[in-house]
């Protein structure tokens, strides 16, 4: 048995408040989550939840990762701005182009992520989290199609991405060139292995397929920390 991804984690030094921002934009439920932490809790039984966890991370440049949230009309793309602007998030300039159609924005954390324009292609199958969009390389699609089990759905042009097998959220990694990496990411992915998997084999696949550690051990919380192979914080909890 191996690994599912369980969440999408945010470092944040404001977890309930942030996850009140997410939560109202998604239309998301809260929920109480381990480490001092919200969560918020998808629709999809089949989806991943989020998690702000407390952290101290200071924003240096554009996030590895972003939303890319998805609209039906251009009014709903219309309305899904005005609700974030509404509840704390701002517009910013990434150096987008008005002929792209996306408006990018941030929340109040200042984490970046986009509102793309209705009848974007690519991500028609999926929902309204439309893709996690990662600065990375084509090395590292591979790795984390590997390590979720999930299949390659574009891989061009050194530019991949993957998607679960019962579908949803897209996660996309857009190829060279990949900016380097200052500090711990903010946001990062969270696996967890079903009951009674065994969690040293687990860790022993993921390394063989390209992870490492990064010297810290584990965690208090029954987590361990490893790297992907373009370096990006990632964690495996222990079965319960």
């Amino acid at each position: 048995m191996t690994s599912d991804l369980f969440a999408i984690c945010f470092n944040t030094p404001h977890p309930a408040g942030l996850a009140r921002f997410w939560s109202g934009v998604l239309g998301w439920e809260l929920a109480d989550g381990p480490d001092d932490g919200v969560a918020l809790v998808p629709l999809d039984a089949a989806g991943f939840r989020i998690r702000f966890l407390p952290g101290q991370e200071p924003k240096t440049g554009q996030n590895r990762a972003h939303f890319d949230l998805t609209s039906a009309s251009p009014e709903d793309q219309r309305q899904t701005v005005a609700r974030a602007l509404e509840l704390g998030g701002k517009h910013i300039d990434v150096g987008q182009l008005p002929e792209e159609g996306h408006v990018v924005l941030a929340d109040p954390d200042g984490n970046e992520f986009c509102v793309i324009a209705a009848g974007n292609k690519f991500l028609a199958d999926t929902g309204f989290i439309g893709a996690l969009a990662c600065d990375g390389t084509q090395e590292v699609g591979y790795f984390w199609s590997e390590a979720l089990r999930w299949p390659l759905v574009w891989d061009q042009d050194q530019e991949t991405a993957i998607q679960s097998p019962s579908g949803g959220t897209k996660i996309t990694w857009g190829g060279p060139p990949v900016a380097p990496k200052t500090g711990t990411n903010r946001l990062y992915f969270e696996l967890a292995l079903p009951a009674g998997a065994d969690w040293e084999t687990e860790v022993d696949r993921l390394i063989s397929l390209g992870a490492t550690r990064p010297g810290t051990g584990e965690s208090d919380t029954g987590r361990t920390l490893l790297l992907d192979p373009d370096g990006n914080e990632f964690s495996l909890r222990r079965p319960r």
